[in-house]
């Protein structure tokens, strides 16, 4: 039968590079995306153009139903999820804590949290051996962030990559003699439009020369990360927390 990945947020950066390097290594691949179906499309339209199999599933994963929804298109087009990475996560402009409304903090958890949360639900229920399901392989992404707090920038957003790892903890744990392995990573200072959202479109340029690797990361660098937690020769890692951060 064949591995079948969700990857959420698949469009752009980290989500698209896992997309394109899952499919190389022979998954059937579903991207999610929120507005830019043009950019999912094409990540899609590379990956058929090679040979591969992919669609496309618009989904908001903090919104319960949209995520149920999901899982049943990618249930009908391609099959029950075999690998789930939890890649969908916003940020905000750089502030400090007592410039934050409740409603930013609230749309930073509900989409980093509470949507790992959700589709992780949903992943559980497709591959817990308990449930008839043939087990499988989960990977949040988080966030060099949640260690170090992003002082003056988005505490809000290192909180939510902190409640990320301790989801990875915990449902590593929980779900472990179901044939269920969930990991996660923690990307550093990664070249991706992240930053731009955050207000600081430079910052990779700008940070990367002072890490240790004296550069900034590459999506692609992240995404063998994720490729190698989902895979069988990570067979014996559960609840594993890996740095991609360049020694930062």
């Amino acid at each position: 039968m064949p591995e079948i990945m969700i990857i959420t947020g698949g469009s752009r950066g980290i989500g698209a590079a896992t997309a394109r390097l899952a499919a190389q290594r022979g998954y059937a691949v579903a991207v999610s995306y929120v507005r830019d179906e043009d950019a999912a499309g094409r990540v899609v339209g590379e990956i058929r153009a090679r040979g591969g199999a992919a669609i496309a599933v618009a989904a908001d994963v903090s919104q319960e139903d949209d995520v149920v929804r999901m899982f049943q298109a990618v249930d009908g087009a391609l099959g029950p999820v075999t690998a789930l990475v939890n890649n969908a996560g916003v940020v905000d402009r750089q502030m400090r804590l007592e410039d934050m409304t409740a409603a930013r903090v609230q749309r930073i958890l509900a989409t980093n949290v509470l949507g790992s949360f959700l589709c992780a639900r949903e992943a559980v229920r497709r591959m817990s051996t308990l449930r008839g399901g043939r087990g499988g392989a989960i990977v949040n992404v988080s966030s060099r962030a949640a260690q170090l707090g992003s002082p003056g920038e988005y505490i809000d957003y290192a909180a939510s990559k902190a409640a990320v790892d301790t989801l990875t903890l915990g449902l590593a744990r929980e779900v472990a003699a179901e044939g269920i392995r969930v990991n996660a990573v923690r990307p550093g200072i990664i070249d991706t439009d992240i930053h731009a959202a955050g207000g600081d479109p430079g910052r990779a340029e700008r940070v990367g020369p002072s890490l240790p690797l004296r550069r900034a990361g590459s999506p692609e660098e992240v995404a063998r990360a994720i490729l190698w937690l989902a895979s069988s020769e990570a067979s014996y890692c559960t609840g594993s927390v890996l740095d991609v951060a360049g020694g930062r």
